[in-house]
């Protein structure tokens, strides 16, 4: 035994030897460039096999683009259609439908709540017949691509606890957003763009405020962060060359940089140091990757005309919804849409009117240029916001003139793409649009659909931090699978 093992050994000469070991390492080589972390520790994750930058399972989707509502719109302006309220009008609601749950302090001191029927008539739309207000006719037009969820519900019942919630899992902040939960757990797919953009445009109405903690990286690499772009001369601040120095030198700076940078690392390992060499070498790359890709006066007519005039008005709804499409297709991962002015509590008629009409062909035609590129499929699109408006008014009540309050009980959001079914209306609300009767969809089980579209097990990405195990639905969330195509 011992002598046919000598035998082979001598066989195994140098250039057989060489042979081999440049198979290995062509393999090696080939799997680092399509999985740049292959070959990082991962000591964060519960799951030993899992490695950032690698799907669980193959995905539907590759990318999101999110167009967060900010502020609320109200469901029985939009989607979430209730003649009842109508027929109810100035009467006030039942005790046996509000069940004890509690209102904000806007409305907690009314003596009477007092039932608001829509000022806007509803018709229904496609193959699906899903009922929409006459003030979206572009969103109308394509219903059979949407997927209508009427069933959320949310615990939050203030702005900006339930914004943070929707946005990182949790009603404070300090936490990882999605797009930096998805960055972490996807990886990059184009080095000279972040993974994860944002977006922010503001109507006429009232404004709730949109703040970093929404797009922050909170544990996780400080690379995971989101990276908003500006409506200004420089879409991202700092990127430029300051005055004197070429490209030449900056080179030689981020070098020399990333040098002293390593031997920090050796001294004191502290992972932060290299996320800090990454972001460097990112905006580098950047400085001539975004502004190509934020020049959006090149894009055909019948792109300007799908979106509308408004798509060259930079920091508009309709200039965000394009350039989302253009950063979405040129990989970028996660981008995120803020239109702030949907906190409707007094003059909701007329604030809502304007609102509508700042987003309501600019989404539709989103969905519809992704379509018509061959990307809709591979694009999850999302809209709505934080939480719903209550079915009474806030305040005075007449036809023409009322609000309404927040309302975390049941609302509408839509999906469309990366795999959800389209033409679908899922879940239902009772006759006043105050509870939910059928399908109920909670913000964790949301978070963990979307994930899962993305390949994501949402109780599998995990991140260990001060001792704790943390996800983005925290220790709850199920995914939606009657939705998924």
């Amino acid at each position: 035994m011992e002598k046919e093992l000598l035998d082979h050994l001598m066989t195994f000469n140098r250039r057989r030897f060489f042979s081999k070991l440049s198979l290995g390492l062509g393999s090696a080589a080939l799997g680092s460039l399509l999985i740049p972390d292959l070959f990082s520790k991962n000591s964060d994750s519960d799951d030993p096999d899992f490695i950032p930058g690698t799907p669980h399972f193959a995905p539907k989707a590759k990318r999101v683009i999110y167009l967060f509502q900010n502020g609320a719109p109200s469901q029985l302006e939009t989607f979430d259609y209730k003649p009842k309220l109508r027929e109810l009008f100035g009467k006030d609601l039942p005790p046996s439908v509000r069940g004890g749950q509690r209102l904000t302090g806007f409305t907690a001191t009314q003596t009477s709540l007092p039932l608001a029927g829509s000022f806007v008539d509803f018709k229904q739309y496609g193959q699906s017949r899903a009922w929409v207000s006459d003030l979206l006719p572009h969103m109308a037009n394509i219903v059979d691509d949407l997927c209508i969820v009427k069933s959320m519900h949310t615990e939050a019942i203030n702005h900006d606890p339930a914004i943070t919630f929707f946005q990182t899992g949790a009603q404070q902040g300090n936490r990882p957003s999605m797009g930096s939960w998805l960055s972490y757990g996807l990886g990059n797919e184009n080095k000279n763009l972040p993974n994860f953009t944002v977006l922010i445009s503001r109507g006429k109405g009232n404004s709730q405020g949109v703040y970093s903690k929404l797009w922050s990286n909170g544990f996780l690499d400080s690379i995971h962060q989101g990276v908003q772009f500006s409506k200004g001369e420089d879409p991202v601040l700092y990127l430029r060359d300051p005055e004197g120095m070429d490209r030449q030198s900056r080179r030689k700076m981020l070098d020399r940089l990333a040098e002293m940078n390593q031997l920090a690392y050796e001294e004191v390992h502290d992972p932060e140091i290299n996320a800090k060499i990454k972001q460097y070498e990112m905006a580098y790359r950047m400085q001539t990757a975004v502004p190509e890709i934020t020049d959006l006066s090149k894009e055909p007519d019948d792109i300007i005309k799908l979106y509308g005039s408004d798509c060259l008005i930079p920091g508009t709804f309709a200039a965000n919804c394009l350039l989302a499409r253009k950063l979405s297709e040129n990989g970028v991962r996660f981008v995120q849409l803020y239109h702030q002015g949907w906190d409707q509590h007094v003059n909701l008629p007329e604030e809502i009117t304007g609102q509508t009409k700042d987003v309501d062909q600019a989404s539709a035609a989103l969905v519809t240029d992704l379509k018509q590129r061959g990307l809709l499929d591979e694009t999850l699109v999302i809209w709505g916001g934080e939480f719903g408006r209550t079915c009474f008014s806030q305040g005075k009540l007449t036809k023409e003139k009322y609000g309404r309050d927040h309302h975390p009980r049941s609302f509408t959001i839509w999906m469309a793409g990366g795999g959800i079914k389209p033409g679908m209306v899922y879940g239902e609300t009772d006759e006043f649009g105050y509870n939910t009767i059928a399908n109920p969809v909670h913000v964790h089980d949301f978070q963990a659909t979307v994930l899962h579209q993305l390949g994501l097990n949402h109780e599998k990405l995990v991140f260990k931090h001060l001792g704790r195990r943390y996800r983005l639905t925290d220790v709850s969330g199920k995914v939606v699978r009657d939705i998924l195509a």
